[in-house]
């Protein structure tokens, strides 16, 4: 528990057998539920999983690889079922080792206190953004400007992982329908501002170690096709609302 509210972390993992056992150990006493979703992983991530020994752990496995928002999506469900509050918490942190534990206070206050209903982690906010390849940090700060305009709210890093989201803010039906794969962020952010929900930004650290990223060329027309999706949501929701 944290002040008094149930948290659970729902971690997607796609071979991540070199970081995933770290990731669990290294999560707090005061998280209730962990809920790891392995997408249907070609290496040794679903025995990693298995070798840590944790009553907290629920293990869900992807018999086929459905895409890192299909696994978040997965493990919000079954977030959902474990808590009760309205003020509980869930946070998706990746397996990869790049989001630092250290942070989960900061990103969870904010939802537990009742002053937002999803928190989004800013490595922008960081002093050791540098840190961040030059690449993925232009890439971030571009579609950041792109989603902000559409969804008509600053949002400085929208393509940041590392989230809270207060249970019950968005149903089963809504996150069951959103985005399954790369430019799942941005589709909950256009799904979240056309409800009119709270969207807060906290400073997150910025972790790297030479990984390679899994975003491809491929993947961008797709996410500017949610951001734009996104874009007509929120316009649509305030014409019906005026």
């Amino acid at each position: 528990m944290f002040e008094h509210a149930s948290i659970t972390i729902v971690i997607p993992a796609f071979n991540e057998a070199l970081n995933i056992a770290r990731v669990l150990k290294e999560l707090p006493a005061w998280v209730d539920h962990i809920v790891v979703v392995d997408d249907a992983s070609t290496d040794a991530t679903s025995r990693e999983i298995a070798a840590v020994v944790d009553p907290r752990i629920v293990r869900i496995v992807h018999p086929v690889n459905r895409g890192v928002g299909a696994a978040i999506t997965t493990g919000y469900l079954r977030a959902i079922e474990l808590s009760r509050g309205e003020r509980d918490a869930v946070v998706v942190m990746a397996g990869d080792g790049q989001m630092s534990p250290d942070d989960l206070p900061r990103v969870v206050l904010p939802v537990v206190r009742g002053t937002a209903d999803y928190v989004k982690g800013n490595r922008f906010a960081s002093p050791d953004i540098g840190r961040m390849p030059k690449a993925r940090r232009l890439g971030g700060a571009v579609f950041s400007w792109l989603t902000s305009l559409a969804i008509r709210e600053a949002v400085s890093d929208t393509q940041c992982g590392f989230t809270a989201l207060r249970r019950g803010a968005l149903g089963g039906d809504e996150l069951s329908a959103l985005w399954p794969s790369y430019g799942y962020p941005n589709d909950m952010l256009g799904v979240l501002a056309a409800k009119g929900l709270r969207i807060a930004e906290v400073p997150v650290k910025t972790i790297y170690s030479g990984e390679r990223s899994d975003l491809k060329l491929k993947h961008l027309p797709p996410i500017l096709f949610l951001v734009v999706r996104a874009g007509v949501r929120v316009r649509q929701a305030r014409r019906r609302a005026a």
